[in-house]
């Protein structure tokens, strides 16, 4: 195919994405990222960032950043085992590992990278994994990248987690991991992982968690959904770019051979530049702030039982839990957009989900808690989603 019959197929999928109400359009920022932010020349109410304990400005970080840059350079300019190690790198891997109670870290780009890295070193084609329907897209391809047998079980089903163990083990696989969201991104549901630990008990298999959308503010001293279950795990991902201060990094933690053969053969760790060292240094800070931050967690979770009950008496269709993700279901993707350009006309910031994010006619808007926000905000914002909502016709 010529250059030109490859650039007209290409635009023919574009247009067809957009004749399906599939495309996704982004709106340009010009403020820092918080609860009121700054697009298109004026302020509205976000309601989408995963900005859960109002971190992304706040100015102790911003102010432990500036220090780096001043002391420790602005980039790496180079991977980790040739030249890009220093020690702020080393010391937020330690704090990241103590924090969670795990014996060493390692840290990556992101977390796409972190779970994109880990599942190949680790497991060859006598081993099994097992890995729940509803996981990221970063623990998919993940798995994707290695030689394991692979089997997958229904969303937190645990009968058929446990089926698929005993199908590993009849097939004779040397090792079995079991790979789940700690928190499903798209629905604010917890992975059963009292459950799921007991099952890994019984059939000798491990444990590994991502757990991006609860480090900082899930249980005690929010260290995640393992704290929060009062249960261990083997490995636990998760990033710096959420709760944590929200702006990049992720890591894998666990056992320490674990962690040095990461070293060692973890792709995206071998061949991706070092964090930036003023991200790192903030990262430290984030993590002596959130450890602390008790009020946070406690505003956090009473905004969300607000908001939630707010939109039940509304008359949306929500999706259950108690997380600060909280799902309003519209089902077809060109309303779900529809609403959220009602609602940002009305100065709330909201964005559409929809295929193939989510399954087909299962589109949604997700809104997600800031501790930061005040009851006014969220009185705002549950007056504008009344309006918008009868609008477009979604109540």
């Amino acid at each position: 195919m010529s250059r030109n019959g490859f650039l007209q197929q290409v635009s023919r999928t574009l247009a067809d994405i957009e004749d399906a109400g599939l495309f996704k359009r982004e709106r340009q920022i010009t403020s820092a990222q918080s609860a009121h932010v700054a697009v298109e020349g004026r302020s509205v109410l976000n309601l989408c960032a995963n900005n859960y304990l109002g971190l992304a400005d706040d100015p102790a970080l911003i102010a432990a950043a500036h220090k780096a840059l001043d002391d420790n350079g602005f980039g790496m300019a180079s991977v980790r085992f040739i030249c890009g190690t220093q020690d702020l790198h080393r010391k937020l891997e330690a704090r990241i590992a103590a924090y969670l109670g795990m014996e060493d870290s390692i840290l990556f780009a992101a977390c796409f990278d972190a779970n994109g890295g880990l599942f190949e070193p680790l497991l060859g084609p006598e081993d099994a994994v097992i890995s729940d329907a509803l996981n990221h897209a970063s623990i998919i391809d993940g798995i994707r990248l290695c030689k394991a047998q692979r089997y997958r079980y229904a969303t937190s089903d645990m009968a058929d987690l446990e089926a698929q163990l005993q199908a590993a083990r009849a097939a004779g696989a040397r090792h079995i991991l079991i790979a789940t969201d700690g928190v499903f991104s798209m629905d604010g549901t917890l992975a059963k992982l009292p459950e799921i630990t007991a099952l890994a008990e019984k059939y000798g298999a491990l444990t590994m968690v991502d757990d991006c959308h609860a480090t900082g503010f899930m249980g005690p001293q929010g260290r995640g959904t393992p704290a929060h279950a009062g249960v261990t795990v083997d490995i636990l991902t998760g990033t710096l770019g959420k709760a944590l201060g929200g702006a990049l990094g992720g890591y894998i933690a666990g056992p320490q051979p674990v962690i040095d053969l990461l070293r060692q053969r973890a792709r995206p760790y071998l061949f991706s530049n070092a964090l930036p060292p003023m991200i790192v240094a903030a990262g430290l800070a984030a993590i002596d702030m959130v450890e602390a931050a008790d009020d946070l967690r406690a505003q956090l979770f009473e905004n969300a039982a607000y908001w939630r009950a707010g939109l039940t008496e509304a008359g949306f269709t929500l999706l259950p839990g108690a997380h600060p993700i909280i799902p309003v279901m519209t089902h077809e993707a060109p309303l779900a957009q529809a609403m959220a350009r009602e609602l940002f006309a009305r100065g709330v910031y909201v964005s559409g989900f929809f295929f193939p994010v989510v399954p087909k006619g299962q589109a949604r808007i997700r809104t997600q808690m800031n501790a930061r926000l005040t009851r006014g905000d969220l009185d705002f914002a549950l007056e504008q989603f009344r309006a918008a909502g009868k609008a477009v016709g979604v109540i």
